[in-house]
């Protein structure tokens, strides 16, 4: 419930600050750009998006899980359906605070969709994935896909403006504010959050040299703070 309640959130936001039109997320304006030279909606451009992503985790060996390919399905039909339902306002003081609006519903839906532990979004999976096989920070990795999926967005006609940059600024720390807001699931009788510790979107990358699993905490908090670092 937590993690398809997050990405139909997300969804949802997404589709808000498209009526906002001040401006949208670096991914989202790539997303609109293409969305306006190949006449798909936006919702099924984050899809077919979403899925190419997926194929790089291929070579990058990163492991997709029920989140993962998840995200990649229902945040776009969860977009497309909002924007359907939603008219498009035109003064100025509706639009504003629909924008505000859509930035922390935004941050809620993150912190939802990422405390289901069930695997990371595509765009995410990429980020740690380039960073583990280039030796990057994290920071220089999330911050030169993010230009370049911006730049390449608004070339092809994506909304830049005042949203932008909020978004840039206000996400990770409402994202953070969610994460420990929310918390992570309560444990199940065998010690795994509800019977899902070994489930689909957990993978071995935090087990410790000798084979064990005390790593896996560690790892999994570092990947969290390092995703969520601007």
């Amino acid at each position: 419930m937590r993690l398809y309640t997050g990405l139909v959130l997300y969804g949802a936001s997404l589709a808000l600050m498209v009526r906002a039109d001040l401006g949208l997320g670096p991914w989202d304006v790539f997303h609109q750009g293409v969305s306006g030279h190949t006449g798909l909606t936006i919702g099924t451009v984050v899809i077919v998006t979403g899925a190419a992503v997926l194929l790089l985790w291929i070579p990058l060996r990163e492991r997709p899980g029920l989140g993962t390919v998840s995200n990649v399905i229902v945040v776009g039909l969860a977009m497309d359906a909002a924007l359907a339902l939603m008219p498009e306002p035109d003064p100025l003081a509706v639009r504003a605070p629909l924008l505000v609006g859509a930035v922390v519903i935004n941050g809620a839906a993150t912190g939802l969709y990422i405390t289901a532990r069930f695997g990371p979004g595509p765009r995410d999976g990429l980020m740690t994935g380039l960073h583990r096989v280039t030796g990057r920070s994290v920071r220089l990795v999330r911050t030169g896909i993010e230009v370049a999926a911006l730049a390449t967005g608004f070339l092809l006609g994506g909304t830049v403006g005042a949203g932008t940059v909020l978004y840039a600024l206000a996400i990770g720390p409402l994202s953070q504010f969610f994460l420990r807001a929310l918390g992570a699931p309560a444990a199940g009788p065998d010690g795994g959050r509800n019977g899902s510790e070994n489930g689909p979107g957990n993978d071995s990358d935090g087990v410790d040299g000798s084979g064990g699993t005390a790593g896996r905490p560690r790892e999994r908090r570092r990947r969290r703070r390092a995703i969520l670092r601007p």
